[in-house]
């Protein structure tokens, strides 16, 4: 074991915490057990320690969050210099001068990048915001209330960003009060089920979609990469029917596969790009940046925005937002996680085990998929081997529908002793947890 990883967790100060969630927190919202969680108390780099002063290896960036490491010194003084200036400022009244630089930014290494003009960006919190935002906007742009979307997506939990999510277990609490306006497509990765794709798409009447809406890799789904004809046929088809094509890349975005975005590896570019989660390296900030042609779909703002929220624009996301994408400009980082990439790819496909069944992903966005000789899902392999790596100092995280793919998208910067440790680890376990 690593000298600086420790075990017997959780500890007394987790627990504790985990009693007060217990008692306070919608009992739906954290997975409480015996050897579950841990309470975070500081990160940096690739390293998070607990309440109880334990340390861990985090191969999850918190969610592909922190790709440029926790507390990343940079972003850091970024977000201090501007707190201490201006927290909070009024977004679409009287905005702070970042939103602008950011806004411009955003269509640089985006829009303007693939030599298609100008985008245009809508600002907000989260990731299912900045999906709400596209969906409208391509209702309004096109006249047309449905949306085509695909199975084991995930596209966030606002009730709009739900009628787009093909994780059945999210909408079946709430379908009552979802619209019937998705047409669900499965989503296709062998040349079988690509094949079955187009015939679906040619006989379904889809008179009435207004957008279409993909990930270019599925995250939550399972790390899963479509065909390579599927994301060009989407644009096509788009383009002859007049439907707006949405790219929710906030998974996947900002370096997280090797490429500024994962449609970068395809060169086939939508309408919408959504993005989050890493664009701060660490502050809820998400935008959705469209082509001006559609956002121009809005009308001119009179005084009353009719799309938009208190914290539209905060200053210090926006900051921390510009030195992010910095960061991510330079070529060094995409050599950095090409490298990495490499590297993990070698060591997960290197396991042994009958239990797997596919080493799948592309650059730091990584899965292997466990499932039985009979071929059902292991998800329940993969829920005690959670449990052990936490033991062993390693947090992980678990993808698909049935929990069985074991997920890494660790910070784009780790130690080969540390990356082999985690593999170690992951070999000795899969041996143990193997019927």
């Amino acid at each position: 074991m690593l000298p600086h990883l420790k075990t017997s967790i959780p500890g007394p100060l987790s627990q504790e915490e985990a009693k007060r969630l217990r008692q306070y927190e919608c009992r739906n919202t954290t997975y409480l057990a015996e050897d579950w969680p841990i309470f975070w108390e500081k990160a940096k780099g690739c390293h998070v320690w607990d309440v109880d002063g334990n340390r861990f290896l985090d191969v999850t960036s918190a969610f592909a969050v922190a790709g440029l490491g926790h507390t990343n010194p940079e972003i850091l003084e970024g977000m201090q210099s501007q707190a201490s200036l201006l927290m909070h400022g009024m977004g679409d009244v009287h905005p702070n001068r970042l939103k602008a630089q950011l806004c411009e930014q955003l269509s640089r290494i985006t829009f303007e990048r693939w030599g298609l003009g100008i985008g245009k960006t809508i600002l907000s919190s989260s990731g299912f915001e900045a999906v709400e935002s596209a969906l409208k906007t391509a209702t309004v742009w096109s006249g047309k209330p449905e949306i085509l979307a695909f199975e084991k997506s995930y596209h966030g939990l606002g009730y709009g960003a739900l009628l787009a999510t093909g994780l059945e277990c999210f909408r079946r609490p709430v379908s009552s009060q979802l619209s019937d306006v998705t047409h669900l497509f499965p989503f296709p990765v062998t040349a079988d089920e690509m094949e079955a794709f187009q015939e679906q798409l040619a006989l379904s009447d889809l008179s009435q979609v207004g957008a279409v809406i993909v990930e270019p890799i599925q995250g939550r789904g399972g790390k899963v990469v479509p065909h390579p004809d599927f994301l060009p046929l989407l644009r096509i088809w788009c383009d002859e029917n007049g439907s707006a094509l949405i790219f929710d890349e906030i998974y996947s975005g900002f370096n997280r596969t090797g490429e500024w975005f994962a449609c970068d590896h395809e060169e086939v570019f939508p309408d919408f790009i959504c993005l989050g989660k890493a664009l701060s390296g660490g502050y809820p900030i998400s935008a959705c940046v469209g082509r001006s042609a559609l956002m121009d779909a809005w009308p001119e703002s009179s005084g009353e925005a009719l799309h938009t929220s208190t914290f539209l624009g905060n200053p210090v996301g926006c900051a921390m937002a510009l030195v992010a994408l910095k960061l991510h400009s330079s070529p060094e980082l995409k050599k950095k996680v090409a490298e990495a990439s490499q590297y993990w790819r070698k060591a997960l496909e290197g396991l042994i085990s009958p239990l797997i069944s596919e080493v799948r992903g592309r650059g730091l966005m990584l899965g292997v998929e466990l499932r039985h000789p009979s071929g059902a899902p292991a998800g329940d392999v993969v829920g005690p081997i959670l449990s052990q790596m936490l033991q062993r100092g390693v947090v992980m995280l678990a993808d698909g529908p049935d929990g069985n793919v074991l997920a890494l998208t660790p910070p784009f910067k780790m130690e080969e002793e540390e990356i082999d440790y985690v593999i170690d680890q992951l070999q000795e376990l899969l041996v143990q947890f193997t019927p």
